[in-house]
């Protein structure tokens, strides 16, 4: 038997785990033993998302892979090792447990924080922000602390800032340049973003240098300026750049930088052909890449290389971020800076709403070289295509960052050339894609199967769409707009059957116009939602139940841990003192993260299922009612204080706003709708950018329509003018249930006015002129809906059965383990992860787990059973009886348990599961994943017997024992 020769990665950060990815997925492994070694005691985690650690997300949930990798794929890996020698001419390396050689060795080592010399900078005055334990080390410092500080206004000193406002800490932030972010924004940029980062209560400081930290009188220390001046705080996080971690590399007499980094060439080889260096530790063209983005390709070229690929090179990187600080979008492409001779810019700067945008051409503008975006990212998709594609501006360039009614700024699919990329997560172009096609590929869920295209975070989802549509179409292939398998029709032809036919269920739909089944994820929320907009019946009800998302179910918007947003209507965003005093109450006594929201609520974020009942007890009794946030219905009407107390003010805004919001609370919708009254033309509410935006005159009102401020903005257009408040219910109430009729399913009021035939002076012939004659029957609709309001949390609380559905599980009170803010080491359950696969050579005997009437028809529940979650899914039958599904309730996407509030239905004849988080389905049968064969839940056998739901333990078959080792 031959010996493999080792491949060693030193680092096992995100880079050297991507490398170790890489390796595996081009067979290295097979040829090679592979050695990690990694310093830290944890596997590799994201720290990308390490604020997410400080919100109450444990370490297991950051962690890259949650099955066990390494001993899948026959991989060493050696965690809290440190590389304390490399022997060059022996090709080794030494640790504390002895020697290794290696045929190989990928240095991944990365970068350490610099914490700049300031004499008294130690202890709690001595922070970083970097890893797991310096974010317990600052969590601990944060006990009875009131102030903190970061030093480094970058983007990780932003991170850091917004890591010690989740703490509950008064915030400063010092830089010492001129502006913030200065590696990614130009000074307009870094300004405008200072303004918005000051509003949500961060104190900001500019060229300030820290000289000395002594002891405070009123706080822990005190920080000393070079201007003389001074601030108290009770901790200092230092953030001001990084270092490269090369040590190793300078112990061994690799080439090293002047100002550090080991030097690499085009193909991330060191001075040393035997050793490369990849991520933060290596420095190419005297270039050290602080992304990750880069550090990812570097692997792939070392994995290319490797496998016998001799023209892999690793040629530079493009740097465009893309990211969200503090809830503020923040975006850089290409040549932000503008450095590029003779280069030229336009630039749009919104002082309504603190907003910067600047768009970089060449001097012969010919070409987009770069952005910078700050307060909206939604233009960031299609400059990114216009820079790295080379594609030729417009004639007027500003039109890519000014405000377009029309959208005219959007770059079709059509242009895009096959280098485009489209998933950025899974490095899918266009050019993937309509291979995908030729190859015979013409349904959207086995492309994204195939090429794993928006499989990954989802936002391309609706670029990947287009594409494939467009593609489709060009190739003279029929793109077909049924809802879904179950149903040959279009949402507002599903519509027009419930009303003509007056369908109540979605069981009499499916018979009398469906193709079969159980229904999906995608038919069920969009005829719940037709029911619900046609009759306005009460979500809650039993029938309903299994056609609603989670978000619906649960009346509360999941979060990505499996817990719930909880936001109670604040109409027109009038509040009482005493009404405040409640909403800090519940959320102290809940422990719930609070935000304010651009709507003028309130935000509780982070409520465990079984609380919710007892948290909306309480607000109700206070007089609040839902909000609705969980719903495509009506969501807010935004507000300025108009005429009431504001100078400029020529109507009574507030008061509008509460009648509005009053009126169509509660309204269900093909997708949230958003409403603003501003009280005069200075448009303080900015109700252009809303579904209904509505401008006091001082004749009236004026009635701006279809406005959009999400991923793809447009401004409303202005519909009537100067009209009376009669005229203006009027108008309102025909063009929402105009739109409830016609809109396809999740569109937003301005994509679908973008694809009304006749545009506006359509709209406008039907809601004004009457045009089809259907206003009447329109208003009658409308004021049916508002006759007939319920709160539904009101609903819920008042009926045992409906609050049955508000247990983590039916056979056990306890509050699900593995939501908890702090992973302690080796204190992991197996529910943590997934659990231990059973095995059995015999028989197993069926063990009793609760009753057969705690399960909800078509629907999913959870039981606990030996520490393991299990997710039971029931179907009845006509006798009483029918089929229950057991599968484990822990989503191995979102690493949440959750997957037993999932939609229940079925694909291609076969029983799945939806995950609440990330949509993907697993078969019920067996537990496999649809979209992922890599990926597998546990199935175990399942009966009613005398009343009772029993389950056993299932054999495992070799390729399932695989997935969930």
């Amino acid at each position: 038997m031959t010996t493999k020769d080792n491949i060693i990665i030193v680092g096992n950060g995100m880079v050297g785990h991507y490398c170790a990815e890489q390796l595996v997925m081009h067979g290295l492994h097979e040829s090679h033993q592979i050695h990690v070694f990694g310093e830290e005691r944890h596997h590799a985690y994201d720290r990308v998302h390490l604020t997410d650690y400080m919100t109450g997300q444990d370490a297991l949930a950051l962690r890259l892979h949650q099955d066990d990798f390494h001993t899948a794929h026959g991989l060493t890996l050696h965690l809290n090792t440190r590389i304390t020698q490399i022997d060059r001419a022996a090709k080794t390396v030494t640790t504390p447990d002895g020697t290794l050689p290696y045929s190989t060795l990928i240095l991944a080592t990365g970068s350490l924080p610099f914490v700049p010399p300031v004499p008294g900078n130690t202890g709690t005055a001595g922070l970083v922000y970097r890893t797991l334990e310096d974010l317990d080390l600052i969590r601990a410092a944060a006990q009875n602390a009131q102030h903190g500080t970061v030093i480094g206004g970058g983007l990780l000193g932003l991170e850091a800032a917004n890591a010690l406002k989740v703490l509950g800490l008064n915030v400063s932030v010092i830089q010492l340049g001129s502006h913030l972010m200065p590696a990614q924004l130009d000074a307009e940029g870094g300004q405008a973003l200072k303004h918005r980062i000051e509003a949500l209560g961060i104190d900001v400081r500019v060229r300030h240098t820290t000289q000395e930290i002594q002891s405070g009188t009123t706080h822990r220390h005190k920080l000393v300026f070079a201007d003389g001046t001074s601030l108290e705080t009770d901790m200092v996080v230092f953030s001001a750049g990084i270092q490269p971690q090369d040590n190793l590399g300078r112990q061994c007499g690799l080439h090293i930088g002047p100002r550090g980094g080991i030097v690499v060439n085009n193909q991330c080889q060191t001075s040393d052909p035997h050793i490369f260096a990849i991520g933060e530790c290596a420095l190419w063209e005297g270039q050290i890449f602080g992304l990750v983005a880069p550090g990812y390709t570097m692997a792939r070229t070392v994995a290319s290389l490797l496998s016998g690929d001799t023209e892999a090179s690793f040629t530079g990187a493009d740097m465009s971020t893309k990211l969200k600080l503090q809830g503020v979008d923040v975006g850089s492409i290409g040549d932000a800076h503008g450095l590029e001779a003779g280069s030229t810019s336009y630039r749009f700067i919104g002082e309504a709403d603190g907003s910067y945008r600047r768009l970089v051409l060449s001097a012969d503008g010919k070409r987009v070289t770069g952005a910078v975006l700050v307060g909206d990212n939604s233009y960031y998709d299609t400059i990114f295509q216009y820079v790295q594609n080379g594609i030729a501006p417009p004639s007027d360039p500003a039109v890519l960052i000014l405000p377009r009614g029309e959208g005219a700024e959007l770059l079709g699919a059509d242009a895009l050339p096959d280098t485009a990329m489209i998933c950025s997560c899974h490095n899918v172009t266009k050019g993937a894609i309509s291979s995908a096609i030729e190859q015979g590929c013409t349904d959207l869920a086995t492309l994204k199967k195939d090429t794993k295209a928006s499989t990954g975070c989802g936002g391309c989802a609706a670029l990947l769409k287009n594409v494939f549509e467009t593609e489709l179409t060009a190739r003279g292939i029929t793109v077909d707009r049924s809802l879904c398998e179950h149903f040959s029709y279009t949402r507002q032809e599903l519509y027009s059957l419930v009303r003509v036919h007056n369908i109540r269920t979605f069981e009499d739909l499916m018979l009398q116009f469906g193709n079969g089944g159980l229904g999906c994820d995608i038919c069920k929320p969009a005829v719940g939602s037709i029911l619900a907009s046609a009759w306005n019946k009460p979500i809650t009800d039993p029938l309903y139940i299994p056609l609603q998302d989670t978000n619906d179910t649960f009346m509360g918007n999941i979060q990505k841990n499996g817990t719930y947003s909880v936001v109670p209507r604040i109409a027109g965003g009038e509040i009482t003192p005493d009404k405040l005093i409640v909403l800090g109450e519940v959320a102290k006594k809940y422990n719930l993260y609070t935000k304010i929201t651009g709507g003028q609520r309130v935000d509780l974020f982070g409520a465990q299922l079984h609380q919710l009942p007892a948290i909306w007890t309480e607000l109700l009794d206070a007089g609040f009612e839902t909000g609705h946030a969980y719903g495509k219905s009506t969501r807010t009407v935004k507000s300025c204080v108009g005429s009431t107390w504001c100078r400029y003010g020529v109507q009574d805004s507030v008061g509008k706003a509460l009648d509005l919001e009053n009126r169509y609370k509660g309204l269900r919708s093909p997708h949230k709708l958003k409403f603003a009254v501003s009280g005069c033309t200075r448009e303080c509410a900015e109700a252009q950018s809303k579904d209904v935006g509505i401008i006091a005159t001082e004749n009236g009102w004026n009635l701006y329509v279809c406005g959009n401020g999400g991923m793809r903005p447009r401004h409303a257009e202005l519909f009537a003018t100067d009209l009376d408040s009669e005229t203006l219910v009027k108008y309102i109430d025909r063009f929402l249930m105009f739109y409830i009729r016609t809109a396809d399913k999740l569109q937003r009021t301005s994509v679908w006015r973008e694809n009304l035939e006749g545009g506006l002076d359509y709209l406008k012939d039907v809601i004004i002129r009457d045009s089809l004659g259907i206003c009447a029957e329109l208003e009658q609709q409308m004021q049916h809906v508002v006759d007939t309001y319920h709160c539904e949390w009101k609903d819920a609380l008042t009926d045992q059965e409906k609050l049955k559905r508000f247990r983590t599980f039916v056979n056990d009170s306890r509050p699900d383990p593995n939501i908890r803010t702090e992973l302690e080491r080796d204190q992991i359950k197996p529910a943590d992860n997934q659990p231990e696969v059973a095995q059995s050579s015999g028989p197993v005997d069926w063990t009793d787990l609760c009753a057969q009437s705690d399960l909800v028809a078509r629907s999913g529940v959870v039981a606990l059973h030996q520490d393991a979650q299990i997710a039971l899914f029931y179907l009845p039958d006509a006798s009483g009886g029918g089929r229950v599904y057991a599968v484990d309730n822990h989503d191995p996407f979102s690493h949440a348990n959750v997957l037993g509030r999932g939609l229940m239905g079925d694909l291609k004849g076969q029983p799945v599961v939806a995950s609440p988080l990330y949509k993907q389905h697993f078969n019920l049968e067996d537990g496999t994943c649809l979209e992922d064969a890599d990926k597998s839940i546990r199935a175990w056998d399942a009966r009613l017997h005398n009343g009772r739901v029993q389950i056993r333990a299932r054999a495992v078959t070799a390729k399932a024992e695989a997935v969930l080792a």
